[in-house]
């Protein structure tokens, strides 16, 4: 049994419109105070050693502590300090370039968060971007996800790949496996997710999430079910998870919640969730340097929205153009990487579904 991940994402057009209207004076270098790390107690002065066990503070790992009480007694001298170096380093994760996009179990090519970024089409240039140009004219295919995950065997394929595999008359069974997915009751493939689910797979927990938060294979909705398995599977580390999360906590209101899940899929590679840091942070708070910086991040990994934001951002002066050359380049490759004769022929099946 197979199911596609749920997919969607909040991207919001009034950036395309008033990008513009801010000038490159916003770009600037920010000084970071830091403290060096000490060999004793940043409270009491006890030297490490002779029973005494020094512990770093876990938000800025500068200060030293030999008990909690001292750690306690210190904090209003550490608090800024802290606070500074503590956002220093998770900048530094944030903005370090992210992990390879999860291959195809089968072709073994990068697999995109959108189907859509597989598709043929001319290269971006300076004054185009062709598959949002596409997308602008399908918009109801925007949200179509790459991977197919199949429960027998804990796999995700990509739609190139089942389609090629049920094109040659193996319509029904696993592609990787060749396990039988067809014939069974939804009580039966639920059966099979849950199973998965029980030894850890993150792909299945997502999975059994995104039926009940679809109504998928006869479940009813249900919020709370799809919240707690994105959970367990973001523990897992998927960052499908996180961004599901991220955009489970958007639709609630939640912009503590959405920001926290979209940085950790963002994190762990996942370009549209990436996308949708940039901006958050152009709409909550004009920060474009953020902005600007994830969105050249998600655009390298191939995110054509990504990408026409950053066009409009160079032609207003806020990217320079050497930057957007460049990024131009790595965006063009990467959306060679992800294609291939069999996705182009999936994509064309899709579309011809949707007319």
């Amino acid at each position: 049994m197979s199911t596609s991940s749920f997919q969607t994402y909040d991207h919001d057009d009034d950036i395309l419109n008033s990008l513009g209207t801010l000038s490159s004076s916003v770009l600037r270098q920010r000084e970071h105070t830091q403290t060096p790390t000490m060999d004793c107690c940043a409270d009491c002065g006890s030297v490490a050693g002779e029973g005494v066990s020094l512990k770093a503070c876990t938000s800025c790992m500068l200060a030293r502590y030999c008990s909690p009480t001292c750690q306690r007694n210190h904090w209003p001298k550490h608090r800024k300090v802290c606070k500074l170096r503590a956002a220093e380093l998770h900048n530094e994760a944030l903005f370090k370039d992210p992990p390879a996009k999860e291959d195809c179990a089968i072709c073994f090519l990068p697999m995109p968060v959108k189907l859509i970024s597989c598709f043929s089409l001319p290269p971006a240039t300076i004054s185009s971007v062709p598959i949002r140009d596409f997308v602008e004219a399908n918009k109801e295919f925007a949200g179509k996800g790459t991977a197919n995950y199949y429960s027998c065997c804990g796999k995700s394929i990509c739609g190139g790949c089942v389609y090629s595999f049920h094109e040659s008359g193996n319509d029904g069974n696993c592609p990787f496996c060749n396990a039988m997915t067809g014939g069974k009751t939804n009580e039966e493939r639920v059966e099979e997710i849950m199973k998965r689910v029980a030894v850890n797979d993150a792909g299945a927990m997502s999975a059994l999430a995104d039926c009940y938060y679809n109504r998928q294979l006869g479940l009813n909705q249900d919020l709370g079910k799809a919240l707690e398995l994105w959970k367990q599977a973001a523990a897992l580390g998927s960052s499908m998870a996180h961004y599901n999360l991220g955009i489970l906590y958007h639709e609630g209101g939640d912009l503590k919640k959405k920001k926290f899940h979209y940085e950790a899929a963002a994190m762990a590679g996942n370009e549209v969730a990436r996308l949708n840091l940039g901006c958050m942070e152009y709409h909550s708070g004009g920060n474009v340097e953020r902005a600007v910086k994830n969105w050249a991040i998600a655009a390298s990994a191939g995110e054509y929205d990504a990408m026409k934001n950053l066009l409009i951002a160079s032609n207003q002066g806020v990217f320079s153009r050497e930057s957007i050359d460049s990024t131009l380049t790595a965006y063009n490759n990467s959306c060679a990487e992800m294609r291939s004769e069999a996705r182009d022929a999936y994509i064309q099946t899709e579309l011809e579904d949707d007319e």
